[in-house]
């Protein structure tokens, strides 16, 4: 009995140390909002007022040494994330997570990222302002590396600390902008559909440039299937697997003060970005004598992407543009070392490589170069004896002055200003909105643009010695798609197609109608707009074209042979609105119904591969409407059937069919248990959360959640055949700046501001986006401090 005793006292007393010594981790892991601390490199002291979600609001006397403070606390929320974006554009995945992420690697380093990040930074001039600051952002963060706690999943992971540098600032740029380009995507499947089926199967795909749609109105005032496979494909995959944020669309529109009750402009804007955790945006508030902004900022990036002041307020929406362009190459019929150009044969460049795998030797790689830039294949396992397929990108291949557009926009004070710092954005395209105190509403979709003849369709892979040349002929930036101070006293963008330009509409990978639609049958019937009622818009959940799709479909039922539930079921879909609220019916039905439809006209010709490809794309979203009404489209035969040219009701049928089927065998015989929120859920997810042990700590949700794709409340799923409907991106964050009462304005997070998971700002925010509620966002410094939660002072180190 004594030796019992003895054991039991021995484990409690280990169960106890091993309790103390989690709790101690537990506290020294935390962010530190509280207290005095030595920054290096300060002239004065930096005061930073935590509000009670955590949101810093910075102090100081002079620009650098916010900056610094800025990197400092920005760092301590956000660390892992920062290490995390600046790895991808580098090739440094496989080092944290292992050879599975090899391929992904081999890629972005192909893309060059990198290596444009090295030119940029080679050629910046250290005496300017935008890279002194960005010095000192980074100044910050690398005084945290070295003095703060290490986050947990740098301990998980196994990975060492480093220092940031202003190439890890380009890098991470470069992967947004990566992100954005839909032509990865796109265009070798389109050129894998051409090959494999003929050119008439492209006809119905809504490639060319939307000629019928909801347009975004321009006004000046008086002045190889194998290749999408196993490169591209597996590329959004692994990202996705990781839960890095992909930028996918956006809303915003700004209205003028004739649209408003009180006479002052009022500016929204959501973008839509792949659900992460932690959430993409880092909130600051920076205030010193000369400068003032309540910004958004990318992890490791010192200029906020979206801001706002008592005087201005911008945001983005993603442009859409076609910036990338696929070449194939013609090898030398005796000499695999040269390709074939227009002036005669050239060598091929061979660009050496390395990559540091987890748990594994470094992998050597080499991949060629033309005049057209990297040669894809031979990445990711490709096949031997492809053809050979280049790749131009504009991100790359242009002189890249981001930084110094997201310097001039982040510092303009009025509208001259602000406009004169966006030709400096080349890519990724951007739609900038603009709206200030001063009555002034703009848009401006800003990339480098270049005139692309009507004979070439950009959209497919360029045979040999075709298509657009590398010497192109840009355009002014006064060209660009543009409105300012309309006369119908708004501007609004929803990733749709812009109104013509140079005489053309420009080639991209818009998104369709439907939020347009819906945003401009909204907005202009009403004049008496407030900030509530905007905010009230933000979360609208009703698509305009669903029921029309809807109503197309409908007339082709034939309901001999169905059931006495399933008639029923389809009465309810015949009234349907359109709208997502939880407990909506006809929303799981109508979107069973919809994927059943595309697997069944598209797999057959396309195969599950391509079919699954075609899926992720923008292309698909904008073919469904007018799919639904075209009775004559060579997609609907079947061709696996021999005898029989199936029709449009045909299929129709046959997948409304298996939709009720698929939904009685998921989710029970009785339509009424066929509830939106059954099926349509959000989970923020963690890298580490795939762990099925680490999920609850790691991950965020699962949340029932209303809305849907391409309505207002963007919360955008993939097509799978579980009829499941696991939201993957949305609103990244809503913002509603009220310039009648710009320190009221509103805005919330997915989750929280703190990526860091024993933070009680981890997800504190996450059950109010969820039910479409906002906070404030605190300007006033007077109301600041007397409500600060947490103080944090930096003091100079002597």
């Amino acid at each position: 009995m004594r030796i019992v005793r003895k054991v039991a006292w021995s484990l409690l007393i280990l169960v106890v140390i091993l309790c103390l010594v989690i709790g101690i981790f537990i506290y020294l892991a935390k962010p530190d909002y509280n207290g005095k601390k030595q920054l290096s490199g300060l002239s004065g002291e930096v005061e930073v007022y935590f509000d009670t979600y955590g949101i810093p609001h910075i102090y100081g006397n002079n620009e650098k040494d916010a900056f610094t403070a800025l990197g400092y606390v920005h760092a301590q929320d956000r660390l892992w994330q920062m290490e995390l974006l600046r790895r991808i554009g580098s090739g440094g995945i496989s080092e944290v997570f292992g050879k599975d992420f090899i391929g992904t690697d081999k890629f972005f380093l192909a893309l060059g990222i990198d290596d444009a990040s090295v030119k940029t930074v080679a050629q910046l001039d250290r005496t300017k302002k935008s890279v002194l600051l960005s010095q000192a952002y980074l100044d910050g963060i690398n005084q945290f590396i070295d003095e703060g706690p290490t986050p947990i999943e740098f301990f998980l992971t196994g990975i060492e600390k480093r220092e940031f540098t202003l190439k890890d600032i380009y890098n991470t740029m470069g992967y947004m902008a990566f992100s954005f380009a839909m032509a990865h995507k796109t265009d070798p499947l389109l050129t894998d559909i051409r090959d494999k089926l003929g050119p008439d199967y492209l006809k119905d795909l809504e490639i060319e440039s939307d000629s019928g749609s909801v347009w975004i109105k321009n006004y000046t005032p008086g002045t190889s299937d194998t290749f999408q496979n196993t490169v591209i494909a597996r590329v959004m995959q692994s990202l996705k697997k990781l839960e890095i944020p992909l930028f996918e669309g956006s809303n915003s529109w700004v209205l003028a003060p004739e649209k408003t009750k009180n006479g002052k402009v009022i500016f929204a804007n959501d973008p839509h970005i792949g659900f992460s955790q932690p959430s993409v945006w880092y909130e600051a508030h920076v205030s010193t004598p000369s400068y003032e902004k309540y910004g958004y900022h990318l992890a490791g990036i010192p200029f906020p992407l979206l801001g706002h002041d008592r005087n201005l307020a911008y945001g983005m929406t993603m442009f859409e543009n076609d910036d990338v362009d696929f070449y194939y190459e013609e090898d030398h019929p005796s000499d695999s070392t040269k390709y074939k150009t227009d002036s005669g044969w050239a060598d091929y460049e061979i660009i050496e490589k390395a990559i540091r795998v987890k748990d594994s030797t470094d992998i050597k790689f080499s991949y060629k170069k033309t005049n057209h830039r990297p040669v894809l294949n031979g990445i990711a396992d490709q096949i031997n004896g492809e053809r050979p397929i280049s790749m131009w990108w504009a991100y790359t291949q242009l002189e890249n002055k981001v930084m110094d557009a997201l310097y001039g926009m982040s510092h303009a004070q009025n509208i001259q200003e602000f406009q004169r710092a966006l030709p400096y954005i080349h890519a990724p395209g951007l739609n900038i909105m603009y709206g200030d105190a001063e009555g002034n509403v703009a848009w401006w979709a800003t990339a480098k643009l270049y005139k692309i003849p009507d004979s070439i369709q950009t959209k497919l892979i360029y045979d040999a010695n075709k298509g657009l040349s590398g010497d192109r002929q840009f355009l002014d930036f006064s060209e660009n798609p543009h409105a300012i101070n309309p006369p119908w006293h708004y501007v609004y963008s929803a990733n749709n197609q812009p109104d013509s330009i140079a005489g053309m509409l420009y080639p991209g990978y818009y998104l369709p109608e439907n939020r347009a639609k819906r945003i401009v049958s909204l907005l202009a019937p009403k004049n008496d707009w407030d900030g509530e009622s905007v905010r009230t818009m933000m979360t609208d959940m009703t698509s305009p074209v669903n029921p029309i799709i809807l109503s197309h479909l409908l007339k082709d039922i034939d309901t001999d042979g169905l059931t006495g539930n399933q008639v029923i079921a389809l009465d309810k879909l015949r009234y349907w609105k359109g709208d997502y609220p939880l407990k909506t019916i006809e929303a799981t039905m109508y979107h069973r119904w919809i994927y059943f439809l595309l697997a069944d006209t598209f797999e057959d010709e396309l195969g599950q591969d391509l079919f699954d490809a075609l899926l992720e794309t923008h292309l698909l979203k904008r073919l469904i409407a007018p799919l639904s009404h075209n009775e004559s489209s060579i997609w609907w035969d079947d061709v696996a059937t021999k005898n029989t040219i199936e029709t449009k009701k045909n299929i129709v049928n046959i997948s409304f069919r298996q939709a009720l089927q698929d939904l009685e065998a998921t989710l029970g015989e009785n339509s009424t248990d066929w509830t939106w929120d059954r099926v349509h859920t959000l989970e923020h997810g963690h890298p580490i959360g795939q762990i099925d042990a680490l999920r609850p700590f790691f991950n965020v949700g699962p949340f029932p959640v209303t809305g849907t794709r391409e309505v207002i409340n963007n919360m955008a799923f993939p097509y799978t055949q579980d009829g499941f409907y696991k939201v993957t991106s949305g609103p990244s964050t809503r913002r509603v700046i009220d310039f009648s009462d710009v320190e009221n304005s509103m805005s919330i997070l997915p989750t929280g501001q703190s990526g860091n998971p024993f933070s009680k700002h981890y997800k504190d925010q996450a059950e109010m986006f969820v039910n479409g509620e906002f906070r404030k966002m605190m300007m006033n410094e007077a109301e600041i401090k007397a409500n600060s939660e947490a103080v944090l002072r930096f003091v100079p180190q002597y």
